[in-house]
């Protein structure tokens, strides 16, 4: 059995700010099996790994005994999260959302438990609310309090227009802890003000108030900029094993261990121990290995993880092209089909331009060899295996 203070240390592992540790102590000493929540709208449907902090943290409350809540904000998704927003967000609609929503079902289970998850749509009761239960939601807060929030009080400041619907946002989210009787609340930092409005909201209703516990936002593989697909700095859970694995070992000896606190599995003891490793001289790049294989195993398995190492392995001591690479066949006709434009089709660059760009940086090569005319056509006949960086391939037939 874990102890209080030893289920406190996991809890508070990567945190950024538990509100308030008495009230967890409390609810931990009672020896019930508690009710984690974590709300997800469904905004977008491919999960990196950014995006599994909070489902990792659910996870080890999970193996603690207590029970995940994966809320899916169907409804307050067609309202539009206005958190860090300086403009009004569209809502999505219906169709969106329950695309949206099955594939995040799809995917949290790499990660969640499902014998001890629970998966909820707010629309469950968002959707029978009568419009004098919504008023009646509305008296429960001020005008004054949703100025409070950084955000709001920015646009109001700046004379940057607010929609009333807005305002019903961190009111539904909240109202989502009373319908859900949650004892513990995540979110990122980002959301501290709607998980407190929870709380509230629970105290009006007369339930106990749940604990909230905030977590940091990962950073991208830039080590500077939040984790995100726009920004081209994101692990996606979905990525081959390869690439996730070469990705993982391209970040920083300081970010790894960023990564490590927030989305490695193992205990906080085997952390320690690596640490002082790596102090003593052993080098780095041992731990990371040891955490990219974990990673790449959770959310494909152990003999990919395996392979990924081998196949890391040999292209950066000896530049072998994988064996599992994709099969691509682009129409070039008659007089081939320009390298820029083999690239962007094959979509081991984003463009064109991005494919020149990287011929001009030495960073393509074509069957081992690097290229450096912009303007090499390829023929159509016989395979040939093009790569980017140290990590994108494609076999490509021209036809």
């Amino acid at each position: 059995m874990t102890s209080v203070e030893e289920a406190l240390q996991i809890i508070k592992r990567g945190c950024h700010e538990l509100l308030l540790e008495e009230e967890l102590k409390q609810k931990l000493a009672s020896g019930r099996s508690l009710r984690v929540k974590a709300g997800f709208d469904p905004t977008a449907p491919d999960l990196h790994l950014g995006h599994t902090v909070l489902l990792n943290k659910m996870r080890q409350l999970q193996d603690l005994g207590h029970e995940a809540m994966f809320l899916i904000g169907d409804f307050t998704g067609m309202i539009g999260d206005p958190t860090g927003k300086s403009a009004t967000r569209p809502p999505l609609t219906r169709d969106q959302v329950i695309e949206n929503a099955r594939s995040y079902e799809a995917q949290i289970f790499k990660i969640l438990d499902p014998e001890r998850t629970l998966v909820m749509f707010n629309s469950s009761w968002m959707g029978e609310m009568k419009a004098s239960d919504l008023v009646s939601l509305a008296a429960k807060h001020t005008v004054a309090r949703m100025l409070e929030r950084d955000d709001f009080h920015k646009r109001y400041s700046g004379g940057q227009p607010i929609a009333i619907h807005e305002f019903l946002y961190p009111l539904i989210q909240g109202y989502d802890s009373v319908a859900m009787k949650a004892d513990i609340e995540l979110g990122g930092t980002d959301q501290k003000f709607n998980l407190l409005v929870g709380r509230e909201l629970q105290k009006h209703y007369g339930q106990a108030p749940q604990v909230v516990l905030t977590m940091p936002i990962l950073e991208g593989l830039d080590g500077v900029q939040k984790m995100s697909k726009s920004l081209g700095n994101y692990i996606g859970i979905h990525e081959p094993p390869n690439e996730m694995f070469g990705k993982l070992m391209s970040v920083s000896d300081d970010l790894m261990w960023r990564y490590i606190e927030l989305l490695s599995f193992e205990s906080l003891a085997t952390v320690a121990k690596w640490k002082q490793d790596v102090a003593a001289g052993r080098n780095p790049r041992d731990i990371k290995v040891t955490f990219a294989q974990e990673i790449v195993a959770r959310f494909h398995d152990r003999a990919a993880a395996e392979k990924a190492l081998a196949d890391f392995e040999a292209r950066h001591r000896g530049g072998a092209i994988p064996e599992d690479i994709q099969e691509i066949s682009l129409v070039g006709g008659p007089q081939g089909l320009v390298i820029g434009q083999a690239l962007k089709q094959s979509n081991l660059t984003a463009s064109t331009s991005e494919a020149v760009r990287m011929i001009e940086q030495g960073g393509v090569k074509l069957n081992g060899e690097k290229v450096s005319d912009k303007g090499l056509a390829l023929l159509p006949g016989e395979p040939v295996v093009l790569q980017v960086g140290k990590r994108k391939f494609a076999r490509i037939t021209i036809t």
